[in-house]
């Protein structure tokens, strides 16, 4: 029997400048993610698309909940097959393809994992545990694009 898990937050907008959004260009992108008991996220959007630089925005989450997900799969999957990683680091990239309408979606992720294990005999089980914490992530199963992995497993020196 499948379980249901339910998520709440609020997003807030905080660009008004004083007059909403009487012109595009006279209101900021910028809004709060809060959920309880936890830090306010500050985001706006892509600067692309008359964002705040130095605040996250949607795609940049996007991209960080398949990552995110994706190492905690994998860590999940590493300690119940005995491979001990000492160090997990992924510098992932997404690719959006913006239509003539405005519109648009994201056509690949791509995760670009490095993963430190404790011992060579390790190796192979770590960098085929990768594809079975993509098909376990919760995110990567709820998107209409493919996600990659290109993984790197280095071995600690012992």
């Amino acid at each position: 029997m499948s379980k249901l898990h339910k998520y709440a937050l609020t997003t807030t907008w905080t660009g008004n400048k004083g007059d909403g959004t009487l012109t595009y260009r006279g209101f900021e992108r910028s809004h709060t993610i809060s959920v309880e008991s936890k830090v306010d996220l500050l985001a706006s959007s892509d600067p692309a698309f008359l964002g705040d630089i130095t605040k996250h925005n949607p795609e940049e989450l996007l991209l960080a909940s398949l990552s995110s997900c994706h190492m905690l799969w994998y860590l999940h999957l590493c300690a119940t097959a005995g491979v001990i990683v000492s160090a997990y680091e992924d510098h992932a990239e997404g690719i959006m393809e913006e239509t003539e309408s405005g519109s648009g979606k994201f056509i690949e992720v791509t995760l670009y994992p490095v993963v430190t294990v404790k011992d060579i005999s390790m190796k192979e089980q770590a960098i085929a545990l990768h594809e079975k914490a993509n098909e376990m992530c919760f995110i990567a199963n709820s998107v209409n694009f493919k996600v990659h992995h290109k993984s790197e497993v280095i071995v600690a020196e012992q």
